[in-house]
């Protein structure tokens, strides 16, 4: 990468960052090896059963150390599925404007992994952090991923006040913890 790309990038996880915590998620940068990515995760998660999806653009293999934390499983059961902790996915895209997380429901239980815990922790790779969401639409960025894939655009901890005052969890998980590598 070459120090312009280089600046560019971290640039825009600057962007990223401050935006994502703006929206009450937690993010934190860690080198890209399984042993860091199961570290932070073991720094952040409670105690219990911890789904792990099989990642889909980064390298399955920098999940490994998250598959022998204490409590994960890879049963895709509804009881399993139901009595998730904490759901660790990837995320094959971030939006610098608004903290934004892309993450794909079609691959590996990644939607209900991501979407039924009640903590969610995503590993994004810091290259594919784009400035805005119609960038995520171009063939000229993340190779025309953006055009190709069923995903859902996540916006810090599910939250509502539908009925009065802020709630979080209601839809969806109460904390959202991204791992930018």
């Amino acid at each position: 990468m070459s120090s312009v790309t280089q600046s560019a990038t971290m640039s825009l996880v600057d962007a990223f960052e401050r935006a994502a915590t703006a929206t009450a998620a937690t993010v934190e940068r860690v080198a890209r090896t399984s042993d860091q990515i199961a570290a932070a995760v073991a720094r952040v998660a409670p105690a219990g059963p911890l789904a792990v999806a099989v990642p889909l653009d980064l390298p399955a293999d920098l999940f490994d150390a998250c598959r022998r934390l204490p409590g994960a499983f890879d049963a895709r059961s509804r009881k399993a599925m139901d009595d998730c902790v904490v759901g660790i996915t990837d995320a094959f895209a971030g939006v610098a404007h608004s903290g934004s997380i892309c993450v794909c429901i079609d691959h590996d239980h990644a939607g209900f992994v991501s979407l039924l815990s009640r903590f969610h922790i995503a590993v994004l790779p810091a290259e594919n952090i784009v400035q805005r969401p119609g960038d995520l639409f171009r063939l000229d960025r993340l190779n025309g991923d953006g055009l190709r894939r069923n995903f859902v655009f996540i916006t810090g901890p599910s939250a509502t006040a539908d009925m009065g005052p802020l709630v979080r969890g209601v839809h969806g998980p109460h904390r959202l913890h991204i791992i930018v590598v």
